[in-house]
């Protein structure tokens, strides 16, 4: 009778073979994330831009409907040769066009002056050497 070489407790892994495991598991792991969030990011993107298009196509109608709108408002001020020439007419809308603007950009401004910047966040950012110095 051939005896067989009795085998050492060998079927436990050893420690580099649980680190060199570890290791491939977590790269695998993180190779997934990153293909997963890519996947997130493409459907995300696509819909952002499909959104945005939508939101151009409603502007330029909104503009359109604007236009159509001040067309039809000096016609409303001519009322059929009735009410004021309509050379004036569209000088009125024209003005109208113009104070709203300039009540639009006056409020802009009085917003943007309220921009201010951000002064905790400055002051925290000044702490971070010293307190990595430990004081």
């Amino acid at each position: 009778m051939a005896t067989e070489p009795v085998k050492a407790a060998t079927d436990e892994p050893t420690i580099g073979r649980l680190v060199a495991d570890a290791s491939r598991d977590i790269s695998t792991l993180i190779s997934k994330e990153i293909a997963l969030a890519k996947s997130e990011l493409k459907v995300s993107l696509t819909a952002g831009g499909v959104g945005i298009g939508l939101f151009a196509a409603a502007g330029f109608i909104l503009v359109l409907a604007i236009i159509m709108f001040s067309v039809a408002l000096a016609y409303f001020i001519n009322w059929n040769g009735k009410g004021l020439s309509l050379h004036w007419a569209f000088l009125i809308v024209f003005g109208l066009y113009v104070l709203l603007a300039g009540l639009l950009a006056f409020l802009g401004v009085k917003s943007v002056k309220k921009v201010k910047a951000p002064e905790r966040a400055i002051a925290q950012g000044k702490q971070i050497p010293r307190a990595l110095k430990g004081k």
